[in-house]
């Protein structure tokens, strides 16, 4: 091919032409190469995040459940838990008793009498040898649908309760001692609880109960008193402890409420219920049925009440704690570190006052139903 002068002239501009075009096409790859390695970089990042809020959602979930083991501290890297197990109680054709350090921290089978149960969230699940699970979507969640045998087992709960009611023991058996040794002067730590007692009996029991029948319900106001106390402070350690804010422990305790006043209660109290006097007949008929469900929502707002404001402390202060490891800078975590110590402090308060609630309550209902009435007729 020959090539003449006046061509020169036409290929230098067709080349012209091409190479802005070339350039472009270059920096549009390099652009989109870039969006790619950001869009991987950002979704590597929402990855973590979400590992992450994952993680502290099963650590908080963790805190507020009852568990078969305590755990003291824990070493992710190494999989390894430190604490000590609890003994697993369980009916299943017999009773099978085990360590619960066979689960391994709900990683592991456990094998009894030739039965093998699995640990899911802290409930116990019969299984096959392999651990199998087997579930079910139910409106959109999944749940296991393996038998569950009967579980007597002394969870942290139990065990925490039997601490408290042994202190509790040890703790005023003490200061009876005292009284009875020291001509009725009470000494040692009794010296702290005292005053305690007296303002239960002073300022709950008598102003509510009154002067005639407070002595029979001062046994239970106390005992009801320093156990949710105590209770409540044993929550706040870092034991993962979270006894007053599981709703099972709530409604034994409101039943017994429940039970004291409906069985000591006198003939007045049913009659204000069944029959109040000086109502016209048709206001009795409609007020008896509202009046006797009266007497079950009192125990169930006071079973509401303590189970809500104990589990949503827990929540709320795990989350403040949680926050320290989701900010990437020294001023939140140490914002979040403050805030946690302020709202740790009012726990403490909490605490106390909720067993004050719970007694003060409890009195009010029992003088309604010791309360004797004195009802004179109208002549007319």
């Amino acid at each position: 091919m020959v090539f003449s002068k006046k061509s020169i002239p036409f290929f230098i501009a067709i080349l012209i032409a091409f190479l802005p075009l070339n350039g472009k096409a270059t920096t549009q790859d390099t652009v989109a190469v870039k969006k790619e390695v950001i869009v991987v970089e950002k979704k590597e990042v929402k990855d973590e995040a979400a590992e992450k809020q994952e993680k502290i959602d099963e650590v908080i979930g963790h805190h507020v459940l009852d568990g078969h083991s305590f755990t003291l501290f824990a070493d992710e890297a190494e999989k390894a838990h430190y604490g000590f197990s609890l003994p697993i109680i369980i009916w299943d054709n017999g009773i099978q008793l085990f360590s619960s350090s066979k689960f391994h921290n709900g990683e592991s089978v456990a094998e009894s009498n030739g039965n093998y149960y699995f640990l899911h969230h802290e409930k116990i699940y019969k299984t096959d040898a392999a651990g199998k699970l087997n579930t079910e979507l139910v409106e959109g969640e999944e749940h296991v649908t393996n038998a569950q045998p009967l579980d007597f087992s002394i969870t942290k709960g139990v065990l925490t309760i039997i601490v408290v009611a042994l202190l509790m023991l040890l703790l005023f058996v003490s200061l009876a001692k005292s009284y009875a040794k020291n001509g009725g002067i009470s000494s040692g730590v009794g010296r702290f609880f005292e005053p305690i007692v007296l303002y239960v009996r002073d300022e709950i029991a008598i102003p509510n109960i009154g002067e005639k029948h407070y002595k029979k319900y001062m046994s239970f106001l106390l005992t009801i008193f320093f156990f949710i106390w105590f209770l409540n402070i044993f929550g706040l350690t870092p034991l993962g402890i979270n006894v007053t804010g599981n709703i099972a422990v709530t409604a034994g305790l409101a039943i017994i409420t429940y039970l004291i006043t409906t069985f000591t209660a006198k003939k007045d109290y049913w009659m204000h219920i069944f029959w109040m006097p000086g109502v016209p007949v048709p206001m009795k008929i409609i007020l008896a049925p509202i009046e006797l469900l009266g007497t079950i929502i009192k125990p169930f707002s006071l079973m509401i009440r303590l189970y809500a404001n104990i589990f949503a402390g827990h929540i709320v202060l795990m989350s403040l704690v949680a926050l320290m490891f989701i900010f990437h800078n020294w001023v939140g975590s140490s914002m979040s570190f403050l805030l946690s110590f302020a709202i740790s402090l009012i726990e403490i308060l909490v605490a106390l006052l909720q067993a004050y609630i719970f007694t003060m309550l409890s009195a009010l209902y029992f003088g309604a139903a010791s309360e004797e009435h004195h009802h004179e007729e109208a002549h007319h």
